[in-house]
């Protein structure tokens, strides 16, 4: 298993990164959380999650996961191992709400704040609960969210809406929906508000 990567960050949006590392570009999904972790950095470190997925978008079949932190890909980890919860929604999760919240609900068996993220249900909510509570501990994980504010961050907010999974046009509607109430939110902040919408 790849305990991490360390290299120079080629490239860098809200749904993954690429850092050269050897003569190799290696591509890395990640949530908002590792990216905004990044900010400017040029020599990163990524601890990762390698996964292996049969999909036709995927011919290798293997998927790598990148995370700023242990303490993050220890809680993608737990998410995924719940029944009904894929890899895709545990990193929507990590995009939607911060660790402490996540552990907070799970911690509190908070339903509701697991359910104020897209494609959660109450069924789901009520597994990861019951799932990982005993798992958790009560250290939370402290992650600062400071965006980085520039011309593209719609652009940026689209990628990774739509890398998640969502429709383009739905998720330029809701972009552009949020940019007209608070037009001056970071990247992570407008994906938060925007899946808030959708």
């Amino acid at each position: 298993m790849i305990e991490y990567i360390k290299g120079r960050l080629i490239e860098k949006n809200p749904a993954y990164v690429v850092i050269e590392n050897g003569g190799m570009g290696l591509m890395m999904n990640i949530s908002l959380q590792t990216f905004s972790f990044l900010k400017d950095l040029e020599e990163v470190k990524l601890f990762t999650h390698l996964a292996f997925k049969v999909e036709a978008t995927t011919p290798t079949g293997f998927i790598l996961y990148g995370f700023a932190h242990k303490a993050e890909r220890q809680l993608f980890k737990y998410l995924i191992s719940v029944s009904g919860v894929g890899s895709s929604t545990a990193l929507l999760m990590l995009s939607s709400l911060s660790s402490d919240k996540i552990y907070q609900a799970i911690q509190n068996g908070e339903l509701a704040t697991l359910q104020s993220v897209k494609g959660i249900g109450n069924k789901t909510a009520q597994r990861i609960i019951i799932d990982l509570q005993d798992k958790v501990s009560k250290e939370s994980i402290g992650t600062e969210f400071l965006g980085i504010v520039h011309n593209t961050r719609k652009d940026e907010a689209l990628i990774g809406l739509t890398t998640l999974g969502f429709n383009k046009t739905v998720a330029e509607k809701a972009v552009g929906k949020v940019l007209k109430l608070e037009p001056d939110l970071s990247v992570e902040k407008l994906i938060r508000e925007a899946l808030k919408i959708l």
